[in-house]
């Protein structure tokens, strides 16, 4: 009995081809290192250096230069800026008004009335341009609205102008400055700026915490004084009136040209905080009879109208003789400037528009006027 397990190797061979032998792969795997001999005694086995491998290290590439910072913008352009939310309320309207009427009647008047006591020009501020405007309108015989809008500009500037007086520091030494004005005006930070305005004129200043109230009110003035390397005197807890006269006593025996003195801010219907700040001015004319040479009165433009009644309270008890409007970027009521030029005329000194040391500057009306109008 034959079994196919036995067939002939001649018969599987003629019925079934074998497979076909795979070539073998000759490469060796990438982990592999090829055999390399034992060098022979006294033999030196180079190695293989690439013909394109450098002789020495590259250097490190150079690190890119610093973008440049951009340019700063000028203190025209700023007070552009920050005075656009009042030209937005003020001169939009007008301009929209001025190209509404053909020509210039009652009802043009009324709608211009309008628009100014929106941006808080105030009553007084309000008849008094209405009415010069009616007699230049009358006397130069005006029809344009180009015409009338460049005559409200002539104006407001005119009413305007008494503002502009600029601080002269020079007239005493020490110079006393005494800051007064409600709380969250700004007189602190405010104070920090004229540090830096006085020190870059080459004058050496000396600031006094009068503000013996508020806690971090020294804190807040010791920061602006390591900033400007300028001696703070005074503290917490300490009479205001003895921290400034001892400011005004030292920068006398020092030679200081400037003295700054803080006071804790108050609201004009505190009475007692209001005979506290008559005290401490007449303790200063104890220390110096000349003295304070100037009271500026800090206040926040945002305030409105109510700058008005501030003034009068002030003025009344410490005879503030010049003004520092803050925060003018952030408000729509620029036009308060017109209202105190009619009712309050007290120099305004400087005006602020940011939180920089350079966004506090002297009272200019034409860069003022200029600014409101959207005009360079």
């Amino acid at each position: 009995m034959a079994f196919g397990f036995f067939k002939s190797r001649k018969e599987r061979t003629s019925s079934e081809a074998p497979p076909a032998e795979e070539p073998l792969d000759e490469t060796l795997p990438a982990e592999l290192e090829p055999f390399q001999p034992e060098p022979a005694e006294g033999e030196i086995i180079w190695p293989d250096f690439p013909d394109d491998a450098p002789s020495e290290p590259e250097p490190p590439a150079a690190e890119p230069a610093p973008a440049a910072a951009p340019a700063k913008s000028s203190w025209t352009q700023r007070l552009k800026s920050g005075l656009s939310k009042t030209r937005t309320v003020l001169t939009t309207p007008v301009g929209e008004l001025l190209g509404g009427h053909a020509k210039i009647d009652e009802a043009l008047y009324e709608e211009l009335e309008t628009v100014l006591l929106s941006a808080d020009v105030g009553v007084e501020a309000t008849e008094y341009l209405l009415g010069a405007l009616r007699g230049r309108v009358k006397r130069d015989k005006l029809t344009d609205s180009g015409q009338l809008r460049a005559a409200l500009k002539d104006i407001l500037s005119d009413l305007l102008a008494p503002l502009e007086q600029s601080l002269d520091t020079t007239t005493a030494k020490p110079f006393v400055i005494m800051l007064a004005g409600v709380n969250g005006a700004g007189k602190t930070t405010t104070i920090g700026k004229l540090a830096k305005r006085f020190q870059a004129e080459g004058k050496s200043v000396l600031l006094a915490a009068g503000d013996t109230f508020r806690a971090a009110a020294r804190e807040q003035l010791t920061v602006w004084g390591d900033r400007n390397q300028v001696e703070v005197v005074g503290g917490q807890g300490n009479d205001p009136a003895a921290v400034i006269f001892d400011a005004v006593q030292s920068a006398r025996a020092r030679g200081i040209d400037i003295v700054l003195a803080d006071t804790a801010g108050r609201l004009p219907t505190q009475l007692n905080l209001m005979e506290e700040i008559k005290k401490v001015r007449r303790v200063i004319q104890k220390a110096d009879p000349t003295a304070p040479h100037e009271v500026l009165l800090v206040l926040d433009s945002n305030t409105g109208q109510n700058v008005l009644t501030q003034v009068k309270a002030f003025n009344d008890a410490v005879q503030v003789s010049g003004l520092v409007l803050t925060k003018l970027d952030g408000t729509a009521k620029g036009g308060t400037v017109a209202a105190l030029a009619k009712r309050q005329p007290i120099p305004v000194r400087f005006i602020g528009i940011g939180e920089g040391l350079d966004d506090l500057q002297p009272f200019k009306v034409d860069e003022f006027v200029d600014a409101l109008f959207g005009e360079s």
